[in-house]
């Protein structure tokens, strides 16, 4: 079996979660990963800030010259989210549509103290996606980042939780945290903070676990559950949110119990219709068929293979992340020049795909492949390595990798 690794940074460049705290890994996934917080200050960091990721004239041309839609952009003021149409309209002649971002309504709701937040910029903005990028290779667990604009002397949300972990990325100004323990552990996304408003709302009386003032280049780690709350100090304020949307047991019981209901629906008396007249509220005339399909559905769980448990798993998770980006029509161009002269070409291993090739079977984000038996070395090197000369691998197979969204042509170094 072989399997993509992750890509680094340059040589001496910190990346992904070293570049978010101020521990080492093991210390961090002992003490605070899904734990406790974790605040590290720019200094702690090395004091290079986050300008790079995202800055005010980014945020200007993302919501001016982007043609943003909802829900890429939300305003709130005061733990309220105003309705998408307060900030959108038409995007004019020649498209069809009705809820494009408006800059000139944004400008006048900002004005009166609105807090601006755009949502997945690791889907509109380069640098916050090559971060984004990095630290789910890290984690091993899916990512996705907001940005959160707030006038001064301003809250954007009351006191809540986030039913994913964060990191928060203080990009300008300063904002006051406060955070409060939880009220309930660990909640699933079927238990959102409002429906327990009232036990948040009595737990942020209360003394918070951690306040602290968030400058630029500072960064906040909160496992799901802890309550939070911030107000902007003196000037604009500019977050980069990042949500870690973490894999949990639930997720492994999901599916065990896909593979068994699918095993127990070929049992015959599973798929036999109940008898005519069955009354469905009475248990004993129900008692038969329930011990079997109990016993059937049990016995199924116990027989699920952990290597198809894993594969299941596998699909999912590609299907939570992106590869990285590929360009079309730089790529068609240099595949028709690599057909005429392959002298000089080179395919390298398209990032973050998440590729393991077994038994001639390569999954990958990429979607699934079958490889040749003839093939198999030429793409375990590439996966293995990154780069293979097209001279290597055959203009066949070079051109089949690069249509299957595997690798990218380009020029030797």
């Amino acid at each position: 079996m072989s399997v993509s690794t992750p890509t680094s940074g340059r040589a001496g460049q910190v990346t992904g979660l070293a570049r978010l705290i101020r521990t080492g890994r093991d210390d961090f996934a002992r003490d605070h990963w899904g734990r406790g917080p974790l605040l590290s200050t720019a200094d702690q960091l090395g004091g290079g800030g986050f300008d790079s990721l995202l800055d005010e004239d980014a945020v200007d041309e993302l919501l001016t010259t982007r043609g943003l839609r909802t829900p890429f952009v939300r305003v709130a003021k005061a733990g309220r989210t105003l309705p998408e149409r307060s900030f959108t309209g038409p995007a004019g002649v020649g498209a069809s549509i009705t809820d494009q971002v408006r800059d000139d309504e944004l400008a006048r709701l900002f004005a009166d103290g609105h807090t601006i937040v755009m949502q997945a910029l690791h889907r509109t903005w380069e640098p916050v996606m090559r971060l984004v990028q990095e630290l789910s290779d890290d984690l091993a667990h899916p990512v996705q980042a907001n940005a959160y604009i707030t006038p001064p002397q301003s809250t954007g949300f009351s006191a809540h939780y986030d039913v994913h972990d964060v990191f928060v990325l203080q990009i300008s100004g300063e904002k006051r945290w406060r955070i409060h323990a939880p009220v309930l552990v660990d909640p699933l996304r079927t238990e959102p903070w409002d429906q327990r408003g009232d036990a948040v709302a009595e737990q942020a009386t209360g003394e918070p676990a951690l306040e602290a003032t968030m400058r630029p280049g500072d960064v906040l780690y909160l496992p799901r559950g802890w309550l939070h709350s911030a107000t902007a100090l003196g000037g604009t304020s500019t977050h980069l949110t990042l949500g870690v949307h973490t894999w949990q047991g639930g997720h492994v019981l999901d599916a065990l119990v896909d593979h068994a209901r699918r095993a127990v629906a070929d049992d015959p008396r599973v798929r036999a219709s109940l008898p005519l007249g069955v009354d469905l509220g009475d248990p004993h005339a129900l008692s038969g068929t329930v011990d079997h399909v109990r016993d059937a559905f049990v016995r199924a769980v116990q027989e699920v293979p952990d290597d198809v448990l894993a594969q299941s798993l596998l699909g999912r998770s590609h299907g939570s992340r992106r590869a990285a980006p590929v360009a079309p029509l730089r790529t068609a161009r240099d595949l028709a020049a690599l057909e005429q002269d392959p002298t000089g070409w080179v395919l390298r291993r398209r990032d973050h795909l998440g590729a393991v090739l077994d038994g001639g079977v390569l999954r990958s984000r990429a979607g699934t492949v079958t490889v040749a038996a003839d093939d198999s070395a030429c793409v375990t090197r590439l996966l293995d390595e990154g780069v293979v000369p097209v001279g290597d691998l055959g203009v066949d197979l070079a051109r089949r990798l690069v249509l299957a969204g595997l690798a990218t042509p380009g020029r030797a170094a």
